[in-house]
Formats: C-alpha cells, structure tokens, sequence
C-alpha cells in the first residue's frame, strides 16, 4: 500500500470521458524531454539521408520522410511545453493539441512515403504512394472537426492508417527491410496500451513517446540500410566495375 502512495505524487487521476487527461510536474517534464532529446538527432538522420542520395526523386524522398520525423518530435515538445509552462493560454494549447495529433497522421504517411517511392510497385500498389497522403489530410479534417470527441474512433483511424500502407510494402518483390518495418511496427502498438493508461501508469505518456522513439529509430535504419545504403553501394560497384 505504502508503494502505491508512493506512486500518487507521479500521476493524477485518469481523466473522465471525452476530457484530457491532466500530467503532474513531473510527468510534464518527462514528456518534454523525451521527444525534445530526438529533435536533432531526426534532423541529423534526415541530412544524412539527403547526403546518400544518388538524384533528385531520392533527395525530395528524404526531405520528406525527415521533416515528418523532424516534425513529429518538434511539434509534441512545443506542445508538451505549452501544457506544462502556458497552460493557461487555452487557445494556444488546443491549437497545439489539434496539430500534435495531425502531425502523427502525416509522420505515418511520410515513414511509408521512402517505401513507396523508392522501391518497385505493381500498377494498383503505385497509387498508395498518393493515397497515404490522401488518408492523412482526411485524418487532420477529423482532428480539426471532432477533436476530443471520439477518442476511440480517433485511435482506429490511426491504427488503420498505419496497417494499410503495410500491406502494400509487404507485397513488394525485394522484401529486404520488411522485417524491420513490422518490428518497428509492432513496437508501436506494444506502445499503445501505455498511450492509453495515462493516471493508471506513472509516467504512461512518456513510456509512450519512448515507444514511438524506438519504433522510428527501427524504421530509419531499415530506410538509411536497404533504400539508401544500400543504393550507394550499388552505385558505387557500378562505377568501380
């Protein structure tokens, strides 16, 4: 029991249907930091990515998926820092609300987008590579519409957006980097059950950004070793040879 107390000063209560729920200090601080730590690093993998490329399609490929990386952990730790210092400033909390969740709809279209453009696709599969950006703007016009409202709908449509595409990628005749695409997805969803136990675990926010740190860092290396790495080696045997 004592151990239990303990935990209280950690985390508040879960929050009461369609209500946000509201960190302690300290989970603030965590869900700051955690996101606020990978800000660099993203921009630093998505350079590197850019400085791989062997033409132009690669390097726009690159700047895409690294600005929806880069994207992701800025703007949740702007949000996370309006919550925790300016939250009295409800606008610009909801405002930063609203664009923290459609950042994640973007982010999952940018992380398949290297998938899609740069390795070889049926003549129906193709057109996924237009459709996934399709199904992030209909996310955001859900977001901006009923934020708050559905949090349950809201979490299927993620979920669905990010099993989709995968099924597609999975399709492909080089099947190089596919593991590592569905280990890096499953460590999404193990992360999950934390994103929704926010005042039943300490910390479960945090947890989760921890989750989705290691879920991208799996699913950039898969991109930078058979997308990129792997295309400058070709080329560069084609030169020497």
């Amino acid at each position: 029991m004592k151990r239990v107390n303990s935990f209280q000063r950690f985390m508040n209560r879960p929050a009461s249907a369609n209500c946000r729920y509201q960190p302690t200090c300290y989970e603030h601080a965590a869900n700051c930091y955690t996101h606020a730590l990978l800000i660099v690093p993203a921009f630093v993998g998505m350079t590197l990515l850019h400085f791989l490329s062997q033409n132009g399609w690669e390097k726009m490929t690159a700047w895409v998926y690294g600005a929806g990386l880069c994207a992701l952990f800025l703007v949740s730790t702007v949000f996370h820092i309006i919550t925790w210092k300016k939250s009295h400033m409800r606008s610009m909390e909801h405002c930063f609300h609203m664009c923290d969740r459609v950042v994640i709809y973007f982010f999952i279209a940018a992380s398949y987008t290297p998938w899609l453009n740069l390795r070889e696709l049926g003549p129906l599969a193709a057109h996924m590579r237009w459709f996934v950006w399709f199904m992030a703007a209909a996310g955001s016009f859900y977001v901006f519409n009923y934020h708050e409202k559905y949090k349950l709908v809201e979490l299927a449509f993620y979920l669905a957006m990010g099993f989709f595409p995968a099924s597609v990628v999975a399709s492909m005749t080089n099947t190089e980097g596919v593991p590592e695409l569905a280990c890096g997805g499953f460590i999404y969803c193990l992360g999950v059950f934390f994103f929704k136990s926010d005042g039943v675990i300490p910390f479960a926010h945090a947890i989760w950004h921890v989750f989705v740190a290691l879920a991208a860092a799996v699913h950039y290396y898969a991109i930078w070793k058979y997308l990129y790495r792997a295309a400058g080696g070709a080329a560069d045997a084609l030169l020497h040879s």
